[in-house]
């Protein structure tokens, strides 16, 4: 079998698992399911991450990593179907996106839900941009799954999630999604903005876009 990302033997899997395995629930919107139909072609199991196969020590919240390769028929694709396999499967997931001869990671940031139930909750995906397919390599390393995992995470995330010294994956990613907050904030007032015909209106606007816009700066600047 092809090395896949440059992981160990030793943690190679490949099996195939059934897409319909992701769709025949009953909570599963017709609108998904036809995405599965139409998007997906091929799941396979790659490899199984874990402490046994790794020889690290298990983490605290993370105990596997699977590897999925998801052969789809576009590169454009609906991320809906990666949270709903991720919903499925109570291990953290890396997937492999494979197109064309070409390929793309995908990692969700995972976290366990509250209801301490097996249920995760994905609150973000990062990616990968298209590569030409085997070029695509990750460093496993850490002294035990969790650093493996937030590793992982912020070699496929690269520069959007820069983190600052000493600063944990989750905090990496709170400031992440507080600075996309930030810039939805900002675009949304930039459009007022050039919409607006009053002068008063139009200069209140422009103060609270400097106060965004700093708040931006010092979230930024954290560094």
């Amino acid at each position: 079998g092809i090395a896949m990302l440059g992981l160990p033997e030793r943690t190679e899997f490949n099996k195939r698992i059934p897409k319909q395995k992701f769709y025949e629930k009953m909570d599963v919107s017709p609108a998904l399911k036809r995405v599965f139909v139409e998007q997906i072609r091929i799941i396979y199991w790659r490899n199984k991450l874990a402490a046994t196969t790794m020889n690290i020590a298990a983490g605290e919240e993370v105990t596997e990593i699977e590897v999925f390769e998801v052969r789809v028929q576009e590169p454009q694709f609906d991320e809906a179907v990666l949270r709903q396999i991720d919903k499925e499967i109570p291990y953290h997931i890396l997937f492999l996106l494979t197109c064309d001869r070409k390929e793309q990671a995908w990692i969700g940031y995972k976290e366990a839900a509250a209801s301490g139930s097996n249920a995760f909750k994905v609150s973000r995906y990062y990616h990968t941009d298209w590569v030409p397919e085997g070029s695509l390599n990750f460093s496993i390393d850490g002294l035990n799954m969790d650093a493996v995992y937030a590793n992982l995470v912020r070699q496929i995330a690269g520069d959007s999630l820069s983190s600052t010294q000493g600063e944990t994956l989750q905090e990496s990613v709170a400031r992440d999604e507080a600075k996309q907050e930030l810039l939805k904030k900002i675009a949304s007032l930039e459009m007022k903005i050039r919409k607006e015909k009053q002068l008063n209106r139009k200069m209140e606007l422009n103060a609270e876009l400097k106060k965004i816009r700093k708040k931006m700066e010092s979230l930024l600047g954290g560094r």
